[in-house]
């Protein structure tokens, strides 16, 4: 896992203290850019063979009094989703449906209950819970099979930790200092992660604060990645020669048995 220096995320974690200690003395009339401060503990993690998983802090602080909702979510990826019906006594895939864009990682957390803090329209438009995720499915299904398709989708992205089952939790330190741990697991995809934090007041959004996650693969299997894609026909051409070569090893040793 690779991530900031400890003194810099030291000295960030001590900002935000010291920012926490000054806002009562700054002015109503303040820069909007000032309201909402966040900061993550480390802002790239690396992947390689022995990743087991990373947890990164969020934290930040704010100017006035309010809940917080926080979304991390990850690029968007074609995913298709298959059902399973028993025909002569085997299970087989008998349907199946492609969603065009799903996040390959969600996070929301929260310091109260999404519905007592935004009404559901605004929550819809902004994506913010599993619920309002926008899978654009390539096909649409009639009744409600696109929906039984959708739930799937979200089961297997939780079963396997990379959408979170419910809203974590945002704890907060006195009225303006918060944070929230983002636990990511080991199968997490690479990619720019969106991180929004939304301060609201009075079921209604007063500020926004934006930031990015980096995870990337890093090591020899970083380089193989490259190469895959660098050089695709002679990547291909090297798998193929290791596979003759695996399979003729293997016919050789299954023939002396």
């Amino acid at each position: 896992m690779i991530g900031m220096a400890p003194i810099s995320k030291y000295a960030r974690i001590f900002l935000m203290i010291a920012t926490g200690l000054v806002i009562s003395q700054i002015p109503a009339s303040a820069s909007r850019d000032d309201v909402l401060v966040i900061d993550l503990s480390q802002d790239l993690i690396g992947i390689s063979t022995s990743f087991s998983g990373a947890d990164v802090l969020l934290f930040g602080a704010t100017q006035v009094e309010g809940d917080i909702i926080v979304v991390v979510r990850a690029p968007s990826s074609q995913v298709i989703v298959r059902r399973k019906n028993r025909v002569a006594g085997i299970w087989v895939n008998t349907e199946e449906l492609v969603f065009n864009k799903a996040p390959g990682f969600y996070y929301v957390a929260a310091s109260a209950p999404l519905k007592d803090l935004l009404p559901g329209p605004i929550l819809e438009s902004l994506q913010i819970g599993t619920r309002q995720i926008a899978f654009k499915p390539h096909l649409s299904m009639p009744g409600n099979k696109e929906e039984d398709f959708r739930k799937a989708l979200v089961r297997n992205k939780q079963r396997s930790g990379l959408y979170t089952s419910g809203i974590e939790e945002v704890d907060f330190r006195g009225d303006r200092l918060f944070r929230t741990r983002v636990a990511l697991p080991a199968n997490v995809p690479t990619g720019d992660y969106q991180v929004t934090v939304y301060l609201v007041s009075g079921r209604a959004i007063s500020d926004i604060s934006e930031s990015i996650l980096r995870v990337r693969k890093v090591g020899f299997e970083a380089k193989v990645t490259e190469f895959a894609f660098e050089q695709a026909p002679l990547y291909g051409l090297i798998a193929i020669i290791i596979a003759l070569i695996a399979g003729w090893f293997a016919s050789v040793v299954f023939r002396k048995i």
